[in-house]
């Protein structure tokens, strides 16, 4: 299903550049949300869409290094990195908040279903 998987010990390799771009992220939307919010029912800024492209750009950026934004609120940086765990296609999920990626959940269980990940893959 997806073109990369990563053990826990490569998805934590990528974490400084991963915060960074959520980072990014995270002040970029809220920004457009302030603006959105300011502008209702009436024409939206040009700054929205400027916001909106560099939001994607970004985006874009952490599904080239293999993981996934899911935070559509911009409130705490979710980012989902594909794995194996027991032979399942798994999501690691990482949230701002964490100072590692300690969590994972099956594909159509989402942030809901997060589970602990096995100690001996921490390894």
């Amino acid at each position: 299903m997806f073109g990369k998987y990563f053990t826990p010990q490569q998805a934590s390799k990528r974490l400084p550049l991963v915060k960074k771009i959520v980072n990014d992220i995270l002040q970029k939307g809220k920004a457009l949300r302030v603006l959105l919010e300011k502008s209702k029912g009436q024409q939206l800024p040009e700054e929205c869409a400027i916001l909106q492209y560099e939001i994607e750009e970004l985006m874009k950026e952490l599904e080239v290094l293999g993981c996934f934004y899911k935070d559509w609120n911009f409130e705490i940086g979710l980012v989902d990195f594909p794995a194996i765990i027991n032979d399942q296609e798994v999501l690691l999920c990482w949230r701002t908040d964490e100072k590692n990626i300690r969590w994972y959940h099956g594909i159509e269980d989402g942030y809901a279903g997060r589970k602990l990940i096995p100690e001996n893959l921490l390894e």
